[in-house]
């Protein structure tokens, strides 16, 4: 306890620092108390209570509620990440935007002005789409007008949940954008919390205390997965005078085992919802269709699992084949003077890190679906499905990743002004290595 507070002071003594969490809080602040203004012309007394279910209940668990409230911020950032998604599969099969992406800091400007035009039409016609979920008794006023109102304030909505974001980034600490997806997480735990142990009652509480131990252990697992690095060395030829010294530095090139992030999970919940849709149109003329409809619109069935945890595997392999390359590296290796011990520069290298890749990116496939379908686990051992939500998928991935990224700027300060780091032991992956792989 000590050595926390000491933690804090250090933290708040640093004056860049101290401005820039305080910075992240008013924007913060402001970001939920938008959340919370209703459109005009929707009475928030005639919403539907209760949670949004299905791909619903997804978007408004990181939204921080904001999607069922039907307020300014309905769709939050989320249609920035859809544009961003199609930006960066862009750059894999147009020439145009792979030329950008190899043209630095100035092609990444560009690529990010791209993306917030492309949000613009995402979020208007997405807003569409959530007009007609909002219950017809709640619109005061129907209409073309109401539609087309609420269309542009949603769109300004994003465009400015959007500014927030960079300005976290800017003026903040951490990055904006994943912060303001996090926050919305967060802000549903404690009513989760108090929810769980309120069903449990005085008779559960053992039960209540099994599950946050359990919840504990998750959490550990998750920030295992998202820190976990597979190691290359890698040595670099010292030029002094005429002379190479081999040897005379030595590093490494750390490949992470989930090097895809919680993007294999949005793509697959992104295609659950095919079977569902499809089934639907032919339920009264096939047995079939109306088990396939029964069993996929239910998230804790065992053929929505198998089916689920499968598109995961298949999408971890395929998003970090696209989002790291051997080639590349291998060639940034050969121009810099390094090389992997025991591998031909070249296209051995690249193969020896192609291979590596691979066998890495199963074990953390794996674990990345038993993640994403641990909710549905919970939910079938009694757990209720609010807090359910945070035992894995989306939501627990981002809220690990964030506060770790968080957590290694405090540090990166902390040691530039020759404090102590965050902790004595364990201190935060990344901080002090040294990374030989060029993006």
């Amino acid at each position: 306890m000590k050595k926390f507070i000491e933690t804090i002071k250090n933290i708040f003594a640093i004056e860049d620092l101290r401005m820039r969490i305080f910075n992240t809080l008013f924007f913060i602040a402001i970001y939920r108390l938008g959340s919370f203004v209703v459109l005009p012309g929707v009475d928030a007394t005639r919403l539907k209570s209760g949670e949004a279910s299905g791909v619903f209940g997804i978007l408004d668990t990181l939204l921080g509620g904001a999607f069922s409230n039907a307020s300014i911020f309905a769709l939050g950032i989320m249609p920035y990440i859809s544009a961003s998604i199609v930006l960066q599969l862009l750059t894999i099969a147009v020439p145009y935007f792979q030329k950008l992406q190899k043209e630095g800091e100035s092609g990444r400007k560009k690529i990010n002005q791209y993306t917030r035009i492309l949000t613009i039409p995402i979020v208007m016609a997405q807003s569409v789409g959530f007009i007609a979920t909002i219950s017809a008794d709640a619109i005061l006023e129907p209409g073309t007008f109401f539609t087309i109102s609420t269309m542009l304030i949603i769109t300004a909505g994003t465009l400015f949940c959007m500014w927030l974001g960079e300005k976290i980034t800017d003026k903040g600490i951490g990055n904006g954008i994943s912060m303001i997806i996090m926050i919305g997480i967060v802000s549903r735990l404690p009513g989760a919390i108090i929810g769980e142990a309120a069903a449990k009652g005085m008779r559960g509480s053992l039960i209540f205390l099994i599950e946050l131990v359990v919840l504990f252990l998750v959490v550990m697992a998750v920030i295992v997965l998202t820190q976990a690095v597979r190691r290359i060395p890698v040595q670099y030829a010292k030029q002094v005078g005429s002379t190479a010294q081999l040897n005379a530095q030595r590093q490494f090139i750390p490949m992470k085992v989930n090097a895809a992030g919680v993007m294999p999970i949005i793509f697959a919940q992104s295609l659950m919802f095919v079977p569902a849709i499809v089934a639907s149109v032919w339920q009264n003329d096939s047995d079939l269709a109306s088990y396939i409809g029964v069993k996929f619109s239910d998230y804790t069935s065992w053929q929505y699992n198998v089916v689920f945890a499968t598109l995961i595997i298949v999408f971890t392999y395929f998003y970090t084949a696209i989002s790291v390359n051997p080639n590349q590296i291998a060639d940034d290796l050969k121009r810099s003077g390094g090389f992997v011990p025991g591998v031909k520069p070249g296209r051995d290298t690249s193969e020896h890190i192609d291979e590596i890749l691979t066998r890495i990116t199963l074990p953390g496939a794996l674990a990345l679906a038993l993640i994403a379908i641990f909710p549905a686990l919970a939910l079938l051992g009694g757990v209720t499905r609010p807090f359910s939500a945070f035992y894995g998928g989306t939501s627990l991935i981002i809220m690990v990743g964030v506060v770790l990224d968080t957590l290694n700027q405090v540090e990166s300060y902390l040691l530039m002004r020759h404090y102590d780091g965050m902790m004595k032991t364990g201190k935060v992956r990344g901080r002090s290595q040294n990374i030989a792989m060029a993006s």
